[in-house]
């Protein structure tokens, strides 16, 4: 092993508004000693403690538009849930929005800096 994940960095144009949307999804409280201003904004516990998630602002950021190949989404966050109703629901009254796509155990939303993340249930 080389070393061990510190955190998931997602560029947003307003780190404390997105930190805040994923803290309320995950449950995971914010690291305010490791945050610096509007500028840099972390979730989770100390480095080393999963999960970490980090927003670091980008002004100019343009968002994946899914599913279009031309701003693809990079990459995306899963998050399991026990009700996928009331996880809609609660994710919905956030700010995420419902995208095009899905199956069988997940649906596919964008949070409100238009980062792909879906919900999935066994």
């Amino acid at each position: 092993m080389i070393g061990q994940l510190r955190s998931v960095v997602l560029d947003c144009p307003d780190p404390r508004a997105l930190a805040a949307f994923y803290a309320e999804l995950l449950g995971v409280p914010f690291a305010e000693a490791e945050s610096d201003g509007d500028e840099w904004v972390v979730l989770g516990g100390p480095p080393g403690h999963q999960p970490r998630l980090a927003f670091q602002r980008a002004l100019n950021l343009k968002p994946p538009a899914w599913p279009d190949p031309e701003r693809p989404q990079q990459f995306h966050l899963d998050v399991t849930v026990d009700d996928i109703e009331a996880a809609e629901k609660a994710a919905l009254e956030l700010g995420a929005r419902r995208l095009p796509g899905g199956g069988q155990d997940f649906r596919v939303y964008a949070d409100p800096a238009g980062h792909p993340f879906c919900l999935c249930w066994d």
